[in-house]
């Protein structure tokens, strides 16, 4: 599968009319940000399931990614969809992650252990694992209250990870939020791409 560079996304920050502030919220709501993607993930498990082909639901298993998606006729499954709505951009990657080539404007991350995780799953059940992502509040490349949609599997990710290696990752501090009953649950070492190294879905 090819990976068209999407020119737009590579925005200079430098002459943005409306930049963002780039400093860190140093509050992370786990849960409002869980409930959050729960909602995108329901309206693809919805999209999915009107289809022909596939028929979609939460993946019961938690090690695994967020959609299981199966053949309708012969319910094996076909493949996963993990899915990550991001409202923040990583605005220090430049100063912080200098070495990964990444602009503000272009940049996604991952949890890394989610990440290795769905390396392994591939490798153990040969079964396709996606990653989407939803962008939102990025008004160098949205419009007002729009999103945009970008995927890719896990083999074109990992073939970006063993080629860049430890220039995309990053350890955040903890923050407010991050903890949720006692327990740490939000995500503190993350994993970047560029929108460039994806493909875009027009969503629904």
């Amino acid at each position: 599968m090819k990976y068209e560079r999407i020119s737009e996304n590579r925005f200079n920050c430098a002459t943005c009319p409306t930049p963002c502030d780039g400093v860190s919220k140093e509050v992370y709501l786990f849960q409002n940000d869980s409930a959050f993607s729960e909602h995108f993930e329901n309206e693809i498990i919805a999209h999915i399931n009107n289809s022909n082909d596939f028929k979609a639901r939460k993946t019961p298993a938690s090690e695994f990614p967020d959609i299981e998606v199966s053949n309708k006729l012969t319910d094996e499954i076909s493949f996963y969809i993990e899915v990550k709505v991001q409202r923040r951009t990583f605005m220090s990657v430049e100063k912080i992650l200098p070495e990964s080539g990444l602009l503000p404007s272009e940049t996604i991350a991952l949890n890394l252990s989610d990440l290795l995780r769905y390396f392994e799953i591939v490798e153990k059940n040969k079964v396709k694992v996606y990653v989407l992502w939803i962008l939102l509040n990025r008004p160098c490349i949205l419009d007002v209250n729009d999103r945009r949609f970008f995927y890719s599997d896990t083999e074109n990710l990992q073939k970006v990870y063993k080629k860049v290696k430890d220039k995309r990752r990053f350890r955040r501090k903890s923050g407010e939020g991050d903890v949720v009953n006692g327990e740490h649950k939000g995500v503190v070492v993350n994993y970047h791409f560029s929108l460039n190294e994806l493909k875009e879905w027009k969503g629904f």
